[in-house]
C-alpha cells in the first residue's frame, strides 16, 4: 500500500484497508516475528528464556500487562520496545485528537466532519513511534490528567453549554487511542485514580464529569511496578490487579557474562575513549561481581534492588579514572587496574539503600566490603586458598612473597602512578612472577600481580593500608618487630 496516495476516506476505501484493534495488530505481528525467528527487543539480555516468552504469551492472547520486578530491570526497556510490534503507519481522521480510525469515528468531531465531507474527508498517517503515551504515576496526578475534564476556555471561546461534548479536555489516556500506554510505578497512583481505570480497562469507555460518554477506547496498556513499593509508598488496588489480565516479572541477569554484555551495550563513554583505555576482562569480572555482591548483602536492603545502573555507572567512573590518569602522566593510551576502583566508590554510595547495619558501618565502608568480597571470591577463580596452600609447607606457592613482606618489605602503590612506575613498584616483589609462570599467565602480567597483592590482603597473608593517595601493602607484624628491634 503506498500511503503517499491515500489522502482521503475515500481513497482509503478503495485501497481495501481493513480497521483491526492495536493488541490485534501486535498479535498478527508477533506472529510473523516469532515465525521469521526475529526479536523486537533487541538489546534486552538475559530474558530470552524468561521473561520475554511470558511477554509474548501475553501479546497473543491480546492482554494488558503488569511488568513486576526491581528497579534497573529494564521493565520501560521492555514497554518502550513493544511500539515495533506495531504497524510501521496507520490512518487517522486529519484533526482529530484521538487517533481515530477513518473507518470506526468515536467522537462527535470525527462523526460530524464525515457526516459533511464523506469520501472527501482528509486523513493523514502517523508513525509507529507516534503511538507510545507514558506517564509516571505520582501521587499528584488526577484523574483530569488521566481521563480528562470540562475546560472552561473552550466552552467559552467556542460559546459552547458544558453539557457539549466538545468543550471537554481529553486527559492521557484517551489521547492513547489505537497506541500503547505506559503507566510507570504505578502502585504510586492514589488508589482513588486507579479506581478510575476500572472501566477503560475492562469495558474501554471512560466517564468524564457528568456527561454520558462511551468511547470505546482501544488500548494496550502496559503497568509498571516495584515489588518493595506495596509496603513502603502504596498498593495496586486488588480489583485494578484482577483487570490486569498478566503479570510479568522481571530479574536481574544471572550470570557475569550477561551482565558485562549489558553494562558494555549501556555505557555513554565515547569511542575514542574505550579505544584508548582497556579494561581487561579480570577487572569487568570483578566489576560485576561487586554489583552481585551487593544484591546478597547483609547492609543493603534486598527488597529495594541493586539497580542495574550501579554496573553502568561504575564501568564509566573507571573509564574516567583510568583517562584522569593518562592526563596526568600525558600517557596516551592506559590499561585499568584493582587500584582504579577507587574512583568506582562514588557510583556504589549513591545506588545502594542500606538497612540499619549498613548504616553503621557507612555507604564508604559497604563499598570497600563489597569490592572486598568480590576481590576474595575472584582470587580463588584464578589461584589456589592461601590458608589451603600454607598447610603445604614447600608447595606453598606463597611462602616467596610471605618471606619478602616478613623481612619488613612494604610497596606504596600510588593511585595515580605512571604505567612506567606500576610496572616499576610491582616487579620488585620478585616471588610474584614464580606464581604467575606457573599458571601461564603471560598477558597484563603487572595486573595481576597487583591483583595477588589484593588477593593476599583478603586472606590475610599480609595487609594494606588505604592513604589518601596511595595503597600500602606490607606484613604488619614484621614491621612491628623491627620497630621493637630497633627501640
Amino acid at each position: 500500500m503506498d500511503i503517499k496516495k491515500i489522502k482521503t476516506l475515500g481513497d482509503l476505501k478503495k485501497s481495501g484497508y481493513t480497521p483491526k484493534s492495536i493488541k490485534e495488530e501486535v498479535r498478527d505481528n508477533l506472529i510473523n516475528t516469532i515465525q521469521n525467528e526475529d526479536t523486537n527487543y533487541e538489546g534486552v539480555l538475559g530474558f530470552e528464556d524468561t521473561v520475554l516468552p511470558d511477554l509474548e504469551r501475553a501479546l497473543l492472547s491480546k492482554h494488558n500487562i503488569l511488568l513486576l520486578g526491581l528497579r534497573g530491570q529494564a521493565k520501560t526497556r521492555i514497554a518502550r520496545l513493544t511500539t515495533n510490534l506495531l504497524d510501521e503507519y496507520i490512518p487517522i481522521i486529519e484533526g482529530s485528537e484521538l487517533n481515530e480510525d477513518p473507518m470506526q469515528p468515536i467522537t462527535k468531531y470525527a462523526q460530524d466532519i464525515i457526516k459533511e465531507k464523506g469520501d472527501a474527508t482528509p486523513i493523514k498517517w502517523v508513525h509507529r513511534n507516534e503511538r507510545y503515551v507514558e506517564k509516571l504515576a505520582t501521587p499528584d496526578v488526577s484523574i483530569a490528567d488521566l481521563i480528562g475534564d470540562v475546560d472552561p476556555i473552550k466552552a467559552a471561546t467556542l460559546k459552547l453549554p458544558y453539557s457539549d461534548p466538545r468543550v471537554i479536555h481529553y486527559g492521557l489516556i484517551p489521547r492513547s487511542h489505537r497506541s500503547i500506554f505506559v503507566l510507570n510505578e504505578l502502585p504510586d497512583l492514589q488508589a482513588r485514580i486507579q479506581v478510575s481505570l476500572f472501566n477503560i480497562l475492562q469495558e474501554g469507555d471512560i466517564q468524564i464529569r457528568g456527561f454520558k460518554l462511551r468511547l470505546p477506547l482501544d488500548i494496550l496498556f502496559v503497568f509498571t511496578a516495584n515489588p518493595e513499593d506495596y509496603t513502603n509508598r502504596g498498593s495496586i488496588i486488588t480489583p485494578l490487579k484482577d483487570r490486569i489480565e498478566s503479570q510479568i516479572l522481571t530479574h536481574y541477569p544471572k550470570t557475569i557474562e550477561i551482565a558485562k554484555s549489558i553494562t558494555a551495550q549501556e555505557i555513554s563513554t565515547s569511542q575514542a575513549i574505550q579505544d584508548a583505555i582497556e579494561i581487561p576482562e579480570l577487572i569487568r569480572d570483578l566489576l560485576e561481581m561487586t554489583v552481585f555482591e551487593a544484591r546478597k548483602s547483609e547492609f543493603i536492603d534486598e527488597n529495594s534492588g541493586v539497580s542495574a545502573r550501579l554496573s553502568i555507572t561504575a564501568l564509566e567512573n573507571l573509564y574516567s579514572t583510568v583517562e584522569r590518569r593518562m592526563l596526568k602522566n600525558n600517557e596516551k593510551t592506559a590499561v585499568a587496574r584493582v587500584s582504579d576502583f577507587w574512583g568506582v566508590i562514588p557510583s556504589i554510595t549513591g545506588k545502594v539503600e542500606l538497612v540499619y547495619e549498613g548504616e553503621q558501618e557507612g555507604h564508604y565502608n559497604v563499598a570497600l566490603h563489597l569490592i572486598s568480597s568480590a576481590l576474595k571470591k575472584l582470587f580463588l577463580e584464578y589461584f589456589e586458598d592461601p590458608d589451603k596452600a600454607m598447610q603445604k609447607e614447600e608447595r606453598d606457592p606463597y611462602r616467596g612473597a610471605r618471606a619478602w613482606f616478613s623481612e619488613g618489605n612494604e610497596i606504596d602503590l600510588l593511585n595515580d602512578a605512571s604505567a612506567k612506575d606500576y610496572v616499576k613498584i610491582l616487579d620488585s616483589i620478585p616471588s610474584l612472577d614464580k606464581i604467575l609462570d606457573s599458571l601461564n599467565i603471560e598477558d597484563h602480567r603487572s595486573l595481576f600481580k597487583e591483583f595477588l597483592l589484593h588477593g593476599m590482603t583478603e586472606f590475610e597473608v599480609i595487609s594494606k593500608e588505604f592513604l589518601i593517595r596511595s595503597i600500602n601493602f606490607k606484613d604488619p607484624l614484621a614491621n612491628m618487630f623491627n620497630n621493637l628491634a630497633r627501640d
